[in-house]
């Protein structure tokens, strides 16, 4: 469709030039389920059209650009060569040429890099069984510029995943970091809010241009804002515990804090140390005298999110966040300072409910993991607080809103490997805190289900499934440390109101129209199309 477009576009203009095809054309490639656009390309322009190997290798790297989402493997495809060339052999010879003359260009200009061939190339031929196409070493060798979508993610990106590729092109590197659209994520989930800011900053002109937002800083003492910005967010919050009632059957209090934690489930984001959280908390509170509690912030703490349909301990996870929330919902004792719920079903229509009526939010993925995340952008545009590592766009939004207005804890991305080699070698001292709500799992206060298998993940120091690879254990401290410092903060609601205030003044640079605008000019070369 892209060609006959181009092609079309040209005729009654002379014939055209293939040359002139990038300058019309640009084919941004999301993480890699897309690559075969390019051997699929090549294949078009050569056997279709009639050009050169040289001019159509020209035209795809000028055309084809290239966004990685995440360090993660899942997402760094490698598919079956065995498998390909039966579907796609076509495709298979043209990818075996580009990897053919790669080797040969680090050969002649590159010597140095010689021994890191077999870890550049494209072709993994090492198990001749089991060869595979590495999709992500194909995108970077043919794109013309490569980006990462945080700025710690994409400086990851070239000090480590593709350090020695940043050596043979050091320009072809960029960061692009993510945004979200302010017309969904306040304007229409929270028109309350909206009309507040609108209000403050006498012009609707944010919805476009979010950046204006800043303004809103100026009033952020101010009582008045704060009074009408606490009337918004309670309204929200009444919204979401109707919607829960409905879902669930469980009634929430909108007076207590609303901490909720939405998104894939997965052990690198780590819902397991949110409930391990929760559980510690639930134990003190109920080793507390009925005086003692009511000197404590009551929360409300909701998880939601799916988990792959394989991933065992996902599900595991899923299933402990459901039973604490059994036991913890219905103790008499505890239930009006804590509740624990699993928000079922989980999707956007659920998250413009959820996301409004928040005022904590958990984005606690193991430093350098999670490549930007932005749900974290918008919860924060909605003036919820965020509880948070320096990871992902988390680094970013803190510089943005004011460290004073983010609750940080754990590890660092550059600490984090020296952190797993300590674990394998037996350093690691495991917090009380942390093993005290293990042992509460294990000891069926939660229901006769074995959890074993799950909490085997944060034992040990090393083997397949055990040594905690996500730092649960070690971030442990740090993270019940920052969650004290919230339970005080919120306590003080004139200093919360303007945390909040200041969340939502901080979050314009979060924009999508930010994120798209930069794409537009640093990567695809379009200019703007004012329309009259």
């Amino acid at each position: 469709d892209i060609i006959f477009r181009f092609k079309e576009r040209r005729d009654g203009k002379g014939s055209w030039q293939w040359s002139e095809f990038p300058s019309k054309v640009a084919v941004q490639l999301n993480d890699t389920h897309p690559t075969l656009a390019i051997p699929e390309l090549m294949r078009l322009l050569m056997d279709e059209e009639g050009l050169g190997w040289d001019e159509a290798w020209d035209v795809t790297t000028r055309t084809i650009a290239y966004t990685n989402h995440t360090v993660l493997p899942e997402a760094l495809e490698k598919w079956s060569l065995e498998v390909m060339r039966k579907l796609l052999p076509r495709h298979i010879e043209i990818i075996e040429e580009i990897d053919k003359r790669f080797v040969a260009m680090v050969h002649s200009t590159r010597p140095d890099l010689e021994s890191k061939l077999p870890g550049l190339c494209i072709l993994d031929t090492s198990n001749p069984q089991k060869s595979v196409v590495r999709m992500a070493n194909l995108c970077v060798v043919t794109a013309h510029t490569v980006n990462g979508v945080a700025q710690l993610h994409s400086d990851i990106l070239k000090a480590e995943l593709f350090v020695d590729y940043v050596s043979i092109w050091p320009t072809k590197f960029q960061n692009k970091t993510n945004g979200i659209t302010p017309r969904r994520w306040l304007r229409y989930c929270s028109p309350e809010l909206s009309s507040i800011i609108t209000k403050w900053l006498k012009t609707d002109g944010w919805v476009t241009n979010l950046d204006l937002l800043t303004k809103l800083r100026e009033f952020a003492d101010n009582e008045d804002l704060q009074a009408e910005w606490a009337s918004a967010k309670m309204a929200n919050k009444k919204r979401l515990a109707h919607y829960i009632l409905q879902v669930t059957g469980l009634s929430i209090d909108p007076n207590s804090l609303f901490d909720i934690q939405v998104k894939r489930i997965h052990e690198y984001k780590r819902q397991l140390m949110n409930i391990l959280g929760a559980i510690y908390r639930y134990k003190k509170l109920k080793e507390m005298s009925p005086d003692e509690r009511a000197k404590t912030t009551p929360r409300t703490i909701m998880i939601g999110g799916k988990a792959f349909a394989t991933y065992t301990n996902a599900k595991r996870i899923v299933k402990l966040v459901n039973d604490v929330g059994a036991v913890v919902n219905t103790d008499p004792a505890v239930n009006n300072y804590l509740k624990v719920v699993f928000v079922p079903n989980y999707n956007v229509s659920v998250a413009e409910m959820l996301i409004p009526g928040s005022e904590l939010s958990q984005h606690i993925s193991t430093a350098g993991m999670e490549a930007s995340g932005t749900s974290n952008m918008k919860f924060a545009l909605n003036g919820c607080l965020i509880i948070g590592t320096l990871d992902g766009a988390n680094v970013e939004i803190r510089e943005e809103i004011g460290k004073e207005n983010f609750f940080l804890f754990g590890a660092e991305a550059d600490e984090v490997p020296k952190l797993r080699k300590d674990r394998e070698n037996g350093l690691f001292k495991p917090d009380p805190r942390f093993e005290e709500a293990k042992q509460f799992i294990r000891s069926g206060a939660f229901g006769t289900y074995d959890y074993n298998p799950l909490l085997d993940s944060l034992e040990g120091n090393t083997g397949y499934g055990r040594g905690d690879y996500f730092l649960v254990g070690h971030d442990f401290p740090s993270y019940m440390d920052a969650q004290a410092k919230v339970d005080e903060a919120y306590k003080d609601q004139k200093k919360w109101l303007k945390m909040s205030i200041l969340s939502t003044a901080g979050s314009g640079k979060f924009s999508s129209d930010r994120t798209i605008a930069q794409y537009a000019k640093e990567i695809w070369n379009i200019e703007d199309c004012i329309v009259p």
